[in-house]
């Protein structure tokens, strides 16, 4: 199947984001920021998030975040940050392993002294760390963009926003949004007329499939791909699922992520997993309509504008749009 399968390698990731889900259900989706102006301009700013609201300071200069999607966005915008987990960081983020940040601990786990001996002006977490966040206020305002699966693309653009107006950065947040939006519309209007697709996880020589709603919904929700299956539960880790209910779907397209290898774990590669006669009967191997998809995108960081336009633009290229 390996000669099958097309689309951006998996990049490999840490063993610490096992399991670990990027966004958190039921999470703010429409973060939203108001300024407190003074003679010479706004000194601090608050925030709405996840957990409450938040006063934190405009421009902080000493950021420290947990979440990896602030950091591709923050990267994309040219802000430093001073601390980070820097365990195994993925693809466009490996230069942050370097000496010139701060390991702050891990994606679960804050190490609250090395935190606290930074004395940051801003602390971010989301997902993986949100638990943190009431210890982490204690050390510096702390925010949580954790993003919502239920209306992902809204709660990504909304907490990249937040991240503007802390910054002082929106009218770059505001092209950033307005790039990504043509190319999702590009996408739209090829998935129209592409057929059904399914979302496939491959993990421990298992399946589990995901559909709108889901961590990985953005493709149905948002990208307008059909799903095969309405009904598969949104669950964390998806829906365990037999070849004989793949075969059963028929998807006209096969989305495939590898979290074994997104992780770093040596296990079947999601080649292996799916080459059997159930899944080659399906519409989308015969028609060599199986995607594999960028697991450091999609499972590891899972958010933040410029990992959103990756992911568009990895499935434009699959349906042709590019």
């Amino acid at each position: 199947m390996s000669t099958r399968l097309r689309g951006t390698a998996l990049a490999v990731a840490a063993v610490l984001v096992l399991g670990a889900c990027a966004g958190t259900a039921g999470a703010s989706d429409d973060a939203t920021a108001d300024t407190t102006p003074t003679t010479d301009g706004p000194t601090t700013v608050t925030v709405t998030h996840a957990q409450g609201e938040t006063e934190v300071p405009f421009r902080p200069e000493t950021v420290v975040t947990f979440d990896l999607a602030s950091l591709a966005t923050l990267d994309a915008l040219g802000v430093e940050v001073a601390g980070l987990p820097k365990q195994a960081l993925p693809g466009d983020l490996a230069s942050y392993a370097s000496d010139e940040y701060t390991d702050v601990g891990t994606l679960f786990e804050p190490d609250y002294e090395v935190v606290n001996a930074l004395e940051p002006d801003l602390v971010i977490v989301a997902g993986r760390s949100s638990e943190a966040l009431p210890e982490l206020a204690k050390i510096a305002p702390t925010i949580d963009l954790s993003n919502d699966w239920a209306d992902f693309h809204a709660s990504v653009v909304g907490n990249s926003e937040v991240l503007g107006q802390i910054f002082g950065l929106e009218d770059e947040v505001a092209g950033m949004t307005a790039e990504l939006d043509a190319s999702i519309a590009e996408v739209r209007a090829a998935a129209a007329d592409a057929g059904t697709g399914l979302i496939l996880l491959t993990s421990g020589g298992k399946a589990t499939a995901y559909g709108p709603g889901s961590r990985f919904g953005f493709l149905h929700d948002t990208l307008g791909v059909v799903p095969a299956v309405e009904d598969v539960e949104a669950a964390t880790h998806g829906e365990a699922v037999s070849f004989e209910f793949v075969a059963e779907a028929a998807p006209q397209w096969l989305f495939v992520l590898d979290r074994d290898a997104a992780v770093g774990e040596e296990s079947q590669a999601a080649e292996q997993v799916l080459d059997n006669p159930l899944v080659h009967g399906t519409p989308a191997w015969q028609q060599d309509h199986v995607v594999q998809l960028d697991g450091a995108a999609w499972y590891v960081v899972n958010g933040g504008l410029p990992t959103l336009q990756g992911m568009t633009d990895e499935i434009a290229t699959a349906l042709g749009v590019r």
